[in-house]
């Protein structure tokens, strides 16, 4: 009879390393330095493979400890399982263009995975991509799409660019760093410098504080990612999805198709973010992007010429409106109004603007508040310093677009101080 025998090797580490040595020791596959917590673990089935250099930095090791903490792992958890609609295909991606499998967590480090995700520098989407670079890989931003935040373009497009970088600097430190910095700003400082090394670079200081610590940060949470059993994290690696990309000749609401479809209505949000209203672009063929399994319901759906699939008003905002008047016009609630129209806010409503608001009913367009006019043309006022249209509605009872009516202006003008503008007759 044979027998088995188990061995059990114990090895005990401190989970933060006192010295610049211990950081300084390379991780290897099969002796890491890591806490006693983490030394139950199954292996994973097949071994983790890394293309890209610098795991045994010491920023990059600082990094790993920091992001193997209880509250920095679970953060790490929750950014995995809000990628789940999205791994598979960049993965696959990735794999197309044989490039480093660690790319697959670059969105944990730009955008924490959140497809419509915005930086305060007005970058936007996984792979935070400002507007003004997304012309040479076929993203658009319009009055209806942002596509920065089309999952499927912007992959393309960011793997576009890390290719091309590459293809500059045949380093994939120094290409990481030119992602975050910008391909000009890292020519100018090699420009300056004997050696094209990020790490030396980054000892000198030679790069902004961002981008000395960009490259570890990837580097540590890819290799905890990649091997999540290994480290007892408390999650399962998502199932892979499968997008198809069905062409829609027609303006369709996607909640509409999805309740005609039969499926649940966030399947088609999360993997079409890039449509501003919820709506596909007008007079255009756009393909949106449906999950495998409902992509037969969802044909279906769009195939029914004889149903409507778009019943929305869109309404300009105007002096005076308020969001409970138009709800009570349109026959829905505020709430409603606030779910079709992220962002908005009762009191920062902006004259010109235009809200989506769901058609539950038929009725008239709306004319915004009726403002009482008073005698047109009888008055006239002299512009003191700091007057403006909206200012002078209110002393007059009357409307900013009606005083710019009558004296020939635009909303938007400027009122010169000592000018002469034509007014109701005042109460």
């Amino acid at each position: 009879m044979n027998k088995i025998i188990l061995v059990c090797i114990i090895i005990s580490f401190p989970l933060h390393a006192q010295s610049d040595e211990q950081f300084n020791r390379p991780l290897r596959q099969k002796e890491e330095l890591l806490p006693e917590r983490f030394l139950n673990y199954r292996a994973p089935a097949e071994p983790v493979l890394f293309a890209i250099p610098g795991r045994e930095q010491a920023l990059t090791q600082d990094y790993i400890a920091q992001y193997l903490n209880p509250r920095w792992s679970q953060w790490l958890v929750e950014i995995i399982q809000r990628a789940e609609p999205y791994l598979a295909f960049i993965r696959q991606e990735i794999e197309n263009r044989n490039l480093p499998p660690e790319l697959l967590y670059l969105p944990v480090i730009e955008s924490e995975y959140r497809v419509n995700a915005k930086s305060r520098s007005g970058a936007v989407g996984l792979w935070q991509f400002m507007q003004n670079s997304i012309e040479p890989f076929d993203m658009q931003v319009t009055e209806w799409i942002d596509e920065r935040m089309d999952f499927w373009k912007s992959t393309r497009g960011a793997l576009d660019k890390l290719q091309e970088n590459y293809a500059y600097f045949s380093d994939w430190a120094l290409t990481l760093a030119s992602y975050n910095a910008g391909m000009g700003s890292i020519q100018k400082i090699l420009s300056q410098n004997e050696l094209a090394d990020y790490w030396l670079l980054s000892e000198r200081k030679e790069f902004t504080t961002e981008t000395i610590h960009f490259v570890p940060k990837l580097l540590a949470v890819s290799y905890i990612l990649s091997q999540p059993r290994r480290f007892n994290l408390d999650f399962l690696w998502p199932r892979s999805t499968e997008w198809v990309l069905l062409p829609v000749d027609r303006q369709v609401d996607l909640s509409l198709v999805a309740a005609v479809a039969g499926i649940p209505a966030d399947t088609l949000s999360e993997a079409n973010y890039e449509l501003k209203y919820r709506v596909s672009p007008p007079d255009t063929t756009y393909h949106i992007k449906v999950r495998a399994v409902h992509a037969q319901a969802v044909r279906a759906a769009l195939e029914q010429k004889d149903s409507s699939l778009i019943k929305y008003y869109f309404y300009t905002i105007k002096s005076g409106d308020t969001l409970l008047a138009l709800a009570l016009q349109y026959g829905v609630s505020v709430d409603t109004i606030y779910a079709n129209n992220p962002g908005i806010r009762e009191r920062a409503l902006k004259i010109g603007s235009r809200l989506l608001i769901p058609a539950y009913k038929d009725i008239d367009p709306y004319q915004g508040k009726m403002v009482k006019m008073g005698t047109m043309d009888t008055g006239s006022h002299l512009v003191k310093k700091g007057e403006t249209l909206w200012s002078l509605a209110r002393i007059y009872n009357t409307s900013p677009e009606a005083l710019a009516a009558m004296n020939d202006m635009r909303l938007n003008d400027i009122l010169r101080e000592g000018k002469v503008i034509k007014t109701p007759e005042k109460e």
